[in-house]
């Protein structure tokens, strides 16, 4: 992304792409309190642009890779990304969403969680030019607050609104449990806005609850109200539902470079567009016309972004290689070791514990079904065993298109 000067005005299309709403949106108006352009052009400072991530799992994926696109894009232009780690309301949870109460995290969770997060983030955010990033931990101001503060945080919003909430008000009708702690995490997030005076601050479109609490937080507080700014949720690789890590949908920024290239290379036709616009900087208008070489470009160009162009090129490379049955000729396969397996050792079982399907039952039902190859032939004798370590090493196991592994000792 090119560098522009802070208040460079005439050419936009960056704010605009890839975003579903911007809230409040006066076009027309000149107030800085209804119209972003104009709060950008009335300012004599940076606009702080927030951006809150609760570290409730170890992985990020590509649906959460907008947003935080959208922040470094707001960088690149001089604003100052204020990354929130919301180590403190990660151990509540956002209900946004949820049919069930959340399970509560540790600290100790959290924070292993906040460090991979960080990590992982690293290709996507300027981490290094002054003034374009600060970092922030919501238990900085979160914990400190006594019951008179959180009594006044509650004051400013009622029941009614509270229910009329997506997830809560579903909860409601269905007469399924809903806690008293939950109604805090708006409340929590929306103060993080208030702690960090943001300008703008960054979401799904499924956190305009959360954001517009912020909006009436920062007014209670006599402060101006921030802007909204609402990004797609991605749909994941199936096509149908939305990207998550438990519908087995998803690409995860940690993963290595011929798996991630492997699933992004099979992106479904409907999706290329709205991929390209929401994880790529490539020009829509110039894709190629053919959705094979699309689909190609698309994964080379999101490989690239996170390992680099020769890890993305070498991975093309030992894809074709694995399709065409090559399975010597791919470098990049993801080792796994067998110095822990106990031999002999049935097919099944190397299939799950190698981290290809999640349980020995899912494997035995990828090995019937005929996903299983090794070496490039298929394999569909469930229980078939290997007595030692020699008569696997080298060798590649892959379930379906797009999940390798290499065995070592």
């Amino acid at each position: 992304m090119s560098e522009q000067p802070l208040h460079t005005m005439s050419n936009q299309s960056w704010l605009r792409r890839g975003v579903s709403e911007i809230f409040p949106n006066q076009a027309e108006s000149s107030s800085s309190e209804e119209n972003l352009t104009q709060r950008w052009a009335q300012s004599d400072r940076p606009l702080r642009i927030k951006l809150g991530i609760d570290p409730t799992g170890t992985d990020i994926h590509l649906g959460h890779s907008i947003a935080m696109r959208k922040l470094r894009s707001f960088q690149d232009v001089g604003h100052t990304a204020v990354l929130i780690i919301g180590d403190f309301t990660a151990r509540i949870g956002d209900p946004t969403g949820k049919s069930e109460v959340r399970r509560q995290l540790s600290a100790d969770e959290v924070r292993a969680n906040a460090q991979t997060y960080l990590k992982q983030v690293r290709p996507i955010l300027d981490f290094d030019t002054p003034g374009r990033l600060e970092i922030r931990y919501n238990s900085e101001w979160l914990s400190n607050l006594d019951l008179s503060k959180i009594l006044q945080l509650l004051a400013t919003t009622t029941v009614g609104q509270m229910l009329a909430k997506e997830g809560f008000s579903e909860r409601y009708d269905k007469g399924d449990p809903i806690y008293l702690h939950e109604f805090l995490y708006p409340l929590m997030q929306g103060y993080d806005s208030v702690a960090i005076e943001s300008d703008v601050e960054l979401g799904g479109t499924d956190q305009k609850f959360n954001i517009a609490i912020g909006r009436d937080l920062q007014r209670h507080f006599s402060l101006r109200p921030q802007f909204g700014l609402l990004v797609p949720i991605l749909l994941g690789t199936d096509g149908v539902q939305k990207m998550s890590k438990s519908l087995g949908n998803y690409v995860a920024l940690s993963e290595d470079p011929l798996t991630m290239y492997s699933k992004l290379e099979k992106t479904p036709d409907t999706l290329l567009k709205s991929y390209f616009e929401l994880l790529t900087d490539l020009s829509i208008d110039q894709l190629p016309d053919n959705p094979r070489e699309a689909q190609k470009l698309l994964a080379l160009t999101i490989v690239t972004q996170y390992h680099g162009e020769a890890a993305a090129k070498q991975a093309q490379q030992d894809a074709i290689a694995l399709t065409q049955g090559n399975t010597s000729q791919a470098d990049t396969v993801p080792e796994f070791s067998l110095s822990s397996v106990q031999f002999p050792a049935k097919l099944f079982f190397l299939v799950s514990t190698s981290g290809l399907c999640k349980s020995s039952s899912d494997a035995r039902r990828q090995i019937q079904g005929g996903a299983v190859r090794l070496d490039g032939e298929k394999v569909d004798a469930v229980d078939r065993t290997f007595d030692a370590p020699d008569d696997l090493v080298g060798k590649v196991l892959q379930l379906g298109k797009n999940k390798f592994v290499r065995f070592v000792v």
